[in-house]
């Protein structure tokens, strides 16, 4: 793909366009943003950007607030990640530190599957669901119902200072804060109870880690999809740069067919189409364009795959005439081949795009392994080191233990701890009273316990100085054995 916008020649330059080259070619590493008003189309992608922006913004928005049932004691939330406990709840999952394994494993196949569908659709991510291109939607929305449409926005930052100008300007950037600053505070209802936070957070009560996070959140959300938009994506996401290695002439992206296009040029009523291309020269396809780029200068690492500039180019289309399409979804190796007059075909099975799903099936059989052998409960056996045994009055050898026994299920549970391969072994703990060849350790929901444990086996003058033991901790079916070693001395 090339990473540099083709300029044509023979045609005039856009301002945003000019300025652009002039970055590139000699007027500097950063260009000075040119502001740009993209014009509002109707059309198939921009209602499918429309039904994910509100899918998306619903789910951020509301997740936080579904209830999910657990002990009591526990978090209701069914989404929550808990620092102060430890946890990640996420509705009838729930992990531990231990298990942060489980959340690298989710990035991996997050990355994969960005991968996979770069592949094989370029930047539909950027498109369609990207946080960047979301609540910048959002605030365009917001921009176009106090100021209108594009023309009236242009007129509006011409026009002298005045009371509508004020109110109007003024309204947008109170209603952007507005958002910006739901859009912290969701942020903070991940990691804290919901109803909770928020009452905390209007009461004063709130910690101070929670009004720092609303405010940098704030002017983050603020700044990035009010201020600065494209210039994110243009300027500081490395994607554009990196999608670079996973696409090639088979990559379906937004795509101004040239070959039926070109030559472009004005058309009148009544006036032939032959020995032109279908393009009138409308410029909708720039004036749409979020990123202020004109796809018909080629493949630019600023465009965003978001198709608004084929909904435009359909709807100029069908008002003077002529088949859709003329910038739609499609590949290099299709436009060339069809100007070579050759049919073309399409590849979304090939080599790369087999190496990503397989890589992704990989990852994901692993993560479904992983979650369905879960074990409910983990065990760790640590022997005394000094000192390493006790010889008893009796001639009886005493062995130290600490137990710990981390209960992974939402239940309580009783666990009875035994040894095997230590004949007449006596447990004690330290603090209890009695002993026997048994000990009960209870660990509640969700939680580890731990216990002081001395084993104690009967002299043995056959038995070897250092004796391999396992540790048996049962509660009804769920039965874990631990290794460990019990040390009697230099041996009889």
């Amino acid at each position: 793909m090339n990473t540099r916008p083709e300029f044509n020649a023979a045609r005039p330059l856009s301002a945003a366009d000019e300025a652009r080259r002039n970055a590139i070619f000699g007027g500097g590493l950063y260009a000075k943003r040119t502001t740009i008003h993209p014009k509002l189309v109707h059309g198939r992608w921009r209602n499918i950007k429309w039904v994910l922006l509100a899918v998306t913004l619903a789910i951020y928005y509301g997740a936080p607030w579904i209830r999910w049932a657990r002990p009591e004691g526990m978090p209701q939330q069914a989404i929550l990640v808990d620092f102060s406990a430890g946890r990640f709840y996420f509705f009838g999952l729930h992990l531990w530190p231990q298990e942060i394994y489980y959340v690298t494993g989710l990035l991996v196949i997050a990355a994969l599957a960005l991968f996979l569908v770069t592949a094989l659709f370029g930047r539909l991510w950027c498109g369609y669901t990207c946080p960047q291109t979301i609540w910048t939607d959002l605030y365009i929305l917001v921009e176009r119902a106090f100021e209108g449409d594009r023309n009236a926005r242009l007129k509006l930052d011409a026009a002298p200072t005045s009371f509508d100008k004020v109110w109007r300007k003024g309204g947008k950037h109170a209603v952007w804060l507005a958002i910006a600053f739901w859009t912290g505070g969701a942020w903070n209802l991940y990691f804290h109870d919901a109803p909770t936070v928020v009452s905390d957070f209007w009461t004063g009560s709130a910690a101070l880690t929670v009004y720092l996070s609303f405010a940098a959140l704030t002017l983050t959300t603020y700044s990035l999809a009010g201020l600065m938009r494209e210039q994110v994506c243009t300027y500081m996401c490395p994607w554009p740069r990196i999608q670079g290695a996973m696409i090639d002439r088979d990559t379906l992206q937004v795509t101004y067919r040239h070959d039926r296009g070109e030559p472009r040029g004005p058309h009148k009523k009544d006036q032939t189409w032959d020995g032109r291309g279908d393009c009138i020269d409308c410029n909708q396809c720039a004036v749409v364009c979020p990123m202020g780029i004109d796809i018909r200068n080629g493949p630019q690492f600023e465009c965003i795959n978001c198709g608004l500039c084929a909904d435009a180019c359909d709807e100029i289309m069908v008002k003077v005439g002529r088949p859709k399409g003329l910038i739609a979804y499609d590949t290099d190796a299709a436009v060339l081949a069809r100007a070579d007059k050759v049919k073309a075909s399409y590849r979304l099975v090939r080599p790369r795009t087999l190496f990503y799903v397989i890589l992704l099936a990989g990852v994901s059989g692993l993560m479904i392994w992983g979650l369905s052998h879960r074990a409910p409960t983990v065990v760790s056996v640590s022997r005394d080191r000094n000192p390493t045994h006790v010889t008893m009055r009796d001639g009886s050898v005493r062995d130290g233990y600490t137990l710990r026994v981390s209960n992974r299920t939402l239940e309580a549970k009783a666990y009875v701890v035994s040894v095997e391969g230590l004949p007449g072994a006596v447990i004690h703990a330290p603090g209890e009273k009695g002993s026997g060849s048994t000990f009960t350790l209870k660990a509640p929901a969700d939680a580890s316990r731990s216990a002081k444990l001395f084993v104690t086996a009967p002299e043995n003058d056959a038995r070897p100085a250092s004796l391999p033991v396992t540790f048996l901790i049962q509660s009804g079916d769920d039965i874990v054995r631990e290794k460990s070693t019990f040390i009697s001395g230099d041996g009889r």
